[in-house]
């Protein structure tokens, strides 16, 4: 390889990572420190409503068990390419939500865990990223769906029944179309091909993620002092997960999407408008604030599989 061409590489991968953990950085601060509905006054005064030792215990071990499952998701899938140890997962599954933090929809995280590959498996790691995160997204469709039924929103419920029908009656009639050398029926029998085993558990620990990550919001509003019945709060919580990852966004605008959502759901069963938002922004920082500052880390130490690769050809 020209030795020119592989400093511009080591460059340009320097510059990225200033470029990604900066901007990381600055989208924390200025959604922290822009929101007028945020007084940091009123922020400590809420923080201690939740600083009984217990609930503290609870919300984080909810916050560990979240971010664990889905590491150990990853490395179910990705060890259907290659061995894949918890501390490569954890590596590879915190930088790329770092990279996704300021993307749409989070798409730089299926470019960030494809960099820790080898360039001819992109194609394959995208794949199994979608595995990942579509059953994540079905398991919300499905809650979602129940917590409007739930509320009292039977006909948005029938609808996205109704439109889940017609989009599976479409991809069945549609499936053998060719476009550029893919299909559904291509796509579904990559899906089959793999392993039973790695879907029974890529599955189960989806359905434990949700959970998760559904309670955290529950023990937040119980400690809040929000007494709306299980099942209410629940479905409300249910719906407003489902709505909000419906919208486009990017990932750094999560806490503002959900919250705005929430808004509106809980504002109907009387929740106060202040406490929702904080409770968002509590599960912001948790779920996304955190493991991306952990992110930022191993996004400073990576060394790219693809130009190493390059450079031994």
């Amino acid at each position: 390889m020209n030795p020119w061409s592989d400093k511009a590489t080591q460059f340009l991968t320097v510059l990225l990572k200033i470029v990604i953990v900066s901007g990381a950085f600055y989208v924390i601060y200025h959604k922290l420190s822009a929101d007028p509905q945020l007084s940091w006054t009123s922020f400590r005064e809420a923080l201690q409503k939740i600083a009984h030792p217990a609930m503290i215990f609870v919300l984080f071990a909810l916050t560990f068990s979240n971010r664990f499952l889905e590491i150990v998701k990853w490395q179910n899938l990705g060890s259907t390419l290659r061995p894949l140890s918890l501390w490569e997962s954890t590596k590879q599954v915190l930088a790329a939500l770092t990279a996704g933090l300021f993307t749409p929809n989070g798409i730089g995280e299926y470019a960030g865990k494809a960099f820790y590959f080898p360039k001819k498996e992109a194609g394959q790691v995208v794949f199994l990223n979608l595995i990942c995160n579509g059953i994540q997204m079905v398991l919300t469709v499905v809650f979602g769906t129940i917590g409007l039924f739930i509320l009292g929103y039977t006909q948005w419920a029938w609808g996205v029944i109704v439109l889940a029908t017609a989009m599976g009656m479409l991809f069945y009639f549609t499936q053998k179309i060719t476009l550029k050398g893919y299909s559904f029926h291509f796509l579904y029998t990559k899906i089959q091909a793999l392993p039973k085993l790695v879907h029974q558990k890529n599955n189960l620990l989806a359905l434990g993620r949700y959970l998760i990550f559904s309670h955290q919001y529950y023990f937040l509003f119980r400690a809040f002092e929000v007494h709306l019945p299980y099942a209410t709060l629940m479905g409300a919580i249910a719906a407003v997960y489902f709505m909000a990852s419906s919208l486009p966004s990017f990932q750094f605008l999560d806490f503002a999407v959900k919250g705005s959502v929430a808004l509106f759901f809980f504002g109907k069963l009387g929740v106060d408008d202040w406490t929702v938002v904080f409770i968002s922004t509590l599960m912001w920082l948790m779920n996304v604030v955190v493991p991306v500052l952990l992110g930022s880390y191993f996004i400073l130490i990576f060394k790219p599989q693809w130009a190493s690769t390059s450079a031994s050809d």
